[in-house]
């Protein structure tokens, strides 16, 4: 470990919302708030995870897993957390399937396949 380096990175930073294009627009009444808070809790996530670790003279998560895979916990992680703030998404639950957030209430048990199009 690298001190005082390696702790630093592990403090978490919140995300500004100014890093945000204001025009963007956004399906299904989801708003830059909703995804500014979700990108937060992933913040608050890691640096809870990194802190733990570090405390135990381990690599920080982003380190330690393939790019590949930390992508992908950051994807699930939103994935997770967006439907928390915004009512009209949920979770697609069909397995291993893409789009992953679906209008809430649309399809019986919040599945779809994209094959159903």
């Amino acid at each position: 470990m690298s001190g005082e380096l390696e702790l630093i990175a592990c403090q978490p930073h919140p995300i500004e919302s100014n890093g945000f294009n204001p025009n963007a627009t956004l399906p299904y009444d989801c708003t830059i708030e909703h995804i500014l808070l979700a990108m937060n809790n992933f913040v608050e996530f890691l640096g809870f995870i990194n802190q733990q670790l570090y405390s135990q003279e381990m690599e920080r998560l982003e380190v330690m897993l393939m790019p590949a895979n930390f992508s992908s916990m950051v994807g699930e992680f939103m994935i997770s957390n967006i439907p928390k703030y915004c009512s009209n998404l949920v979770k697609n639950q069909y397995h291993n399937e893409h789009f992953d957030l679906i209008p809430a209430g649309m399809f019986p048990n919040t599945s779809v396949s994209i094959c159903s199009f």
